[in-house]
């Protein structure tokens, strides 16, 4: 039987690599989490239902031109279009961090999240934990 070594260069993961998923508002409410799986705003916006008009999709007609009312966002293709200091093109840009839009949610897919209810405990009253499973006796 031969042995075999097996060697692994160490990888250099950059602190970016690790960075929180962007939250993408739209008039201030949340409407989704940037992620990997998004190639462009553009598309994460329409993946959640977002009515954004788009045409060329690469920068260059200026069509889904929108107002960023906070945040910042970095161009995967640099548009063509004569932009201001506070718009975008989604088609062509993701977010560098938390970004809030000037962009309607109306009939978009918002994710509300639901607090859990936190158990109340009484003092004076027995706090112990029961479970499913727990015979109880008086």
């Amino acid at each position: 039987m031969s042995s075999q070594t097996l060697t692994f260069k160490p990888v250099n993961f950059s602190q970016a690599s690790f960075k929180k998923a962007p939250i993408v508002s739209l008039q201030g409410m949340p409407v989704l989490l940037f992620n990997q799986q998004h190639l462009t705003l553009l598309e994460a916006l329409e993946q959640k239902k977002v009515k954004i008009f788009s045409e060329c999709r690469s920068g260059f007609c200026g069509q889904c031109k929108t107002k960023v009312k906070s945040g910042s966002v970095t161009y995967i293709k640099e548009p063509l279009v004569e932009l201001e200091a506070d718009e975008c093109l989604p088609c062509c840009c993701i977010p560098d961090g938390d970004i809030d839009l000037a962009l309607s949610a109306e009939g978009a897919e918002v994710v509300v999240r639901v607090a859990t209810p936190q158990p109340t405990i009484t003092p004076g009253v027995n706090s112990e934990v029961v479970s499913a499973n727990t015979q109880v006796q008086d």
